[in-house]
C-alpha cells in the first residue's frame, strides 16, 4: 500500500487500477471534503439534461392548439366573407301544389262568416275559392267575379279569426276566415307575399284545378266555366 500524502490525504500513489489519464486520484478521509465538487457536478448535469421534458413539453402542445385555432378561424373567414355576386336572398320553395291535389275530395271544412257564425265550405260548391292571407289583390279578385259563371260561388278566405271584407265592390262574394289554417293546410303551401291561391271545386267536391298565383282570367276561364256544368 502507498504511503499517505503529506496531508493524510490517502496513499501518495493514488488509486491502484485506475486508468493513468486520470492522473492522481486522492480519496479523502472525510467525505464532506468533497461537497463542492459534488455540487458542481449537479450543475453542470443541470445545464446538460435540464428536467424531464421541460419547456419542450409544454411547447408542443401549444404549437398544436395555436394551428387548430387558426384553422378555425381561417374556415370561419371564407365561409362569412362577402363575395362578389354573393346574394344572401333564400332559395325560393316551389310554388306548384302537389301533383296529386287536383282531383282530390275538398275535405269538409267549418270556416267563419263577417259575424264569426260557422260556414260549411261544401255547403257553397261549386265554387272558386281565393285564399287572400298572401295578397287581397282585387284586381284579380274582380276579374275572377266578372268571369264566373251563374250558379257558381265566389269564396275569398283569410287566415286569422276574422273575416275580411271582400277586395271589390262588384257583385256579392261570401268572405270567410280560416281560423284553423284547415284550407291553407289541405293546400300544403304557405301563403306567399303579393300571391292569391285559387281553388276551382265542382258540384261534388272534388278539386278541378289549383291555381297557385291568380293570374288572368284567360289562364282558367274554360275551368270555370265547366264548373257550371
Amino acid at each position: 500500500m502507498g504511503k499517505p500524502d503529506a496531508e493524510g490525504h490517502g496513499p501518495a500513489d493514488g488509486l491502484p487500477g485506475l486508468p493513468p489519464e486520470w492522473g492522481r486520484v486522492v480519496v479523502p478521509d472525510d467525505a464532506s471534503a468533497l461537497a463542492a465538487e459534488a455540487a458542481q457536478v449537479r450543475r453542470e448535469l443541470g445545464r446538460t439534461t435540464g428536467p424531464p421534458g421541460g419547456n419542450r413539453a409544454l411547447r408542443l402542445p401549444l404549437l398544436v392548439l395555436a394551428v387548430a385555432v387558426l384553422t378555425t378561424l381561417a374556415g370561419l373567414l371564407v365561409v362569412t366573407w362577402p363575395r362578389a355576386g354573393r346574394t344572401d336572398r333564400p332559395t325560393p320553395a316551389p310554388h306548384s301544389p302537389p301533383a296529386t291535389l287536383t282531383g282530390r275530395a275538398l275535405p269538409a271544412l267549418d270556416l267563419v262568416d263577417t259575424g264569426q257564425a260557422p260556414v260549411p265550405l261544401r255547403g257553397l260548391l261549386p265554387a272558386m275559392i281565393i285564399l287572400l292571407d298572401g295578397c287581397q289583390c282585387p284586381d284579380r279578385v274582380g276579374d275572377a267575379l266578372a268571369a264566373a259563371p251563374a250558379g257558381v260561388s265566389v269564396v275569398t278566405v283569410t287566415g286569422g279569426r276574422t273575416a275580411s271584407a271582400p277586395p271589390t265592390n262588384q257583385r256579392q262574394v261570401r268572405a270567410l276566415a280560416d281560423p284553423a289554417g284547415g284550407l291553407r293546410s289541405f293546400l300544403g303551401q304557405p301563403a306567399r307575399p303579393g300571391a292569391a291561391t285559387a281553388l276551382l271545386v265542382d258540384r261534388t267536391g272534388r278539386v278541378t284545378l289549383v291555381l297557385p298565383d291568380l293570374g288572368p282570367v284567360d289562364a282558367y276561364r274554360d275551368d270555370l266555366n265547366a264548373l257550371a256544368a
